[in-house]
């Protein structure tokens, strides 16, 4: 038998290819025998009808049974969409633009990146000289103390000229998150040093006048090109912003409260109650800022007054129990008490 012209199951002409059996009345748009209108289970391999619009998806009642759609991009070629991306021009007005915001974006990050770095470093060499300034009760003699301690100051301020010269024609407050840690232990071991000294509170303002850098002219002839001299000034200073002082202040009393107790394990019976004292006006500063100062102030504040209450607290052992407890062993009963107080606030 001769293949049929026309498909059975949507009456479409076309042109089938393969052999029909016997008792087959005709075939489908697919190459399925069709028995009186139904599909047969005898199937023949028939090439699909080209012209049918039938062809790519299955008609009749076999529909939704099986067989392959075309995806939408199907309809373009993928040598067209490449060639449409390479159409885009490179060097267009758009693209010179993020290109320019890209590289601004990766030098400010980088710059960043650097400012983190360094205040980590200002501040392990802060925590040290704090460290050795906790010696000055026990050493024999505190003069070699504090002009080592001065030392490592002038080794902490070579690193902030190193970040002041980082933020020449920047915008500090756009970096400040990055070197405010650093900042405020160095407030810190310098508040801590000049107390040592004076027995008062440094001021802000001392703090800026020893960050005020200069250069040599010999270092301006050998490291510096003439261009280089136009965009750098040959004076660079770093503000500490009152926030950050602020907070190094608040850090300070802790290391008060050490040195406290400190003293008097060493026998020294006047220095808690001139530490009690001092603590007690920096409490009632703190108190006037309250809930309207940022919210670092007031998270240091419970940190202040528990401070305050361990110094009190050794201040009153040594008003009343002071004559009935030897001098080796009010060390051991301050440090006790501090344990007791810090489990009653539920402090670790």
């Amino acid at each position: 038998m001769a293949p049929f012209s026309r498909c059975d199951e949507c009456g479409l002409p076309g042109r089938d290819s393969g052999e029909i059996a016997e008792g087959i009345t005709g075939l489908g748009c697919r190459g399925r025998p069709v028995v009186a209108g139904q599909v047969a289970s005898l199937r023949v391999p028939v090439t699909p009808v080209a012209s049918c619009p039938a062809a790519p998806v299955r008609c009749g009642p076999a529909a939704g049974s099986g067989g392959f759609r075309k995806r939408k991009h199907d309809n373009f070629p993928h040598g067209q969409r490449r060639e449409e991306k390479e159409n885009v021009n490179p060097p267009s007005a758009l693209m010179k633009s993020f290109k320019s915001f890209q590289l601004e974006l990766d030098t400010r990050h980088d710059k960043y990146e650097r400012l983190v770095k360094l205040s980590r470093d200002i501040t392990i060499e802060s925590k040290r000289t704090i460290f050795l300034l906790h010696r000055f009760t026990s050493a024999p003699s505190g003069e070699e103390i504090l002009s080592e301690s001065e030392v490592k100051l002038d080794a902490v301020r070579q690193k902030i000229k190193q970040v002041a010269q980082e933020l020449i024609g920047e915008d500090m407050y756009q970096f400040h998150r990055a070197i405010s840690p650093g900042l405020q232990e160095y407030v810190e071991a310098v508040s801590f040093q000049y107390f040592i000294k004076t027995r008062s509170l440094i001021s802000v303002e001392e703090i800026n006048k020893q960050l005020i850098f200069t250069t040599e002219d010999r270092e301006e002839t050998t490291n510096m090109t003439s261009n280089s001299q136009d965009k750098q000034p040959h004076r660079w200073s770093l503000k500490v912003t009152p926030v950050d002082y602020l907070l190094g202040v608040a850090d300070l009393t802790g290391e008060l409260m050490r040195l406290c107790i400190s003293s008097v394990g060493n026998g020294d019976i006047d220095t808690p109650f001139e530490l009690s004292q001092f603590l007690r006006q920096i409490y009632d500063g703190f108190t006037f800022i309250g809930n309207t100062g940022p919210y670092e102030v007031s998270k240091k504040l419970y940190t202040l007054k528990q401070s305050l209450a361990k110094v009190e607290n050794a201040c009153y052992t040594l008003k009343v129990r002071g004559s009935e407890i030897p001098k080796h062993m009010l060390a051991d009963v301050f440090s006790t008490k501090t344990e007791l107080i810090d489990q009653e606030e539920g402090l670790p």
